[in-house]
């Protein structure tokens, strides 16, 4: 199913990425080797700079995502891109066609003093269906899967213990979220960026993207800035 969002593109790029996924064929086989692979590799460490830390995730349209962390006390600043993949310097065109591994995906810069590894996985599982598989939402295909990104055993320690208490809750429901090594952060364009603050009267923020929002801050409100309570 093509992603609602995909519709609000301009139609030549739309069409473009149609054009690109019927006329290649899938293949699964290698799409799950390359995933075992990216999951048998060590994680990649981002150092700290001037006291911030980065973390990594993706959870659907990450327009979505990055307005999330963005309003929660002790975030700098989230960015948008790509990540889990096995190409380079992936495209919004190319990893809508879902062949180049990687999921819509979130740099979030924060500061370790104010908000916590911990409470930024929190934040991330509150503020998704959790047991949805390959998207959220209206948006469905591998590249909306949820993927949390650990760079280090206890970041990994976190996740999976996390994961494994909202199993138990679940009951006979599973956690959908990957979680994968993290590799590399790809920077995604210059449009995507502040999308949701940039475009409020878009259909999808307004439909989508601000409902998702305030679901979150609803159920997190200490845990957001003071601007964004208000």
């Amino acid at each position: 199913m093509q992603s609602f969002r995909q519709f609000l593109i301009p139609f030549a790029v739309s069409s473009l990425v149609a054009v690109q996924a019927a006329c290649q064929p899938l293949n699964t086989q290698n799409e799950e080797v390359e995933t075992t692979a990216q999951m048998n590799v060590d994680p990649v460490q981002v150092e700290s700079k001037d006291g911030l830390k980065r973390a990594y995730f993706a959870s659907g349209c990450f327009w979505c995502v990055e307005a999330v962390y963005e309003s929660v006390r002790g975030v700098k600043e989230s960015i948008s891109g790509y990540s889990g993949g096995h190409t380079k310097n992936p495209t919004y065109e190319a990893s809508n066609t879902g062949r180049t591994g990687h999921a819509e995906a979130v740099e979030v810069i924060y500061a370790p003093e104010v908000v916590s590894f911990s409470q930024l996985v929190d934040v991330y599982f509150g503020s998704q269906n959790i047991t949805q598989v390959n998207g959220q939402g209206p948006d469905r295909g591998s590249q909306y899967r949820s993927i949390l990104f650990y760079q280090n055993e206890d970041e990994k320690s976190i996740i999976t213990e996390k994961i494994d208490a909202l199993n138990k809750e679940l009951g006979g429901a599973k956690v959908a979220a990957e979680v994968m090594p993290f590799q590399k952060f790809w920077l995604g364009e210059d449009y995507h960026q502040d999308y949701e603050k940039k475009h409020p009267n878009n259909p999808y923020i307004r439909g989508v993207s601000i409902p998702r929002l305030k679901r979150f801050q609803a159920k997190f409100p200490e845990l957001l800035k003071e601007s964004a309570s208000h």
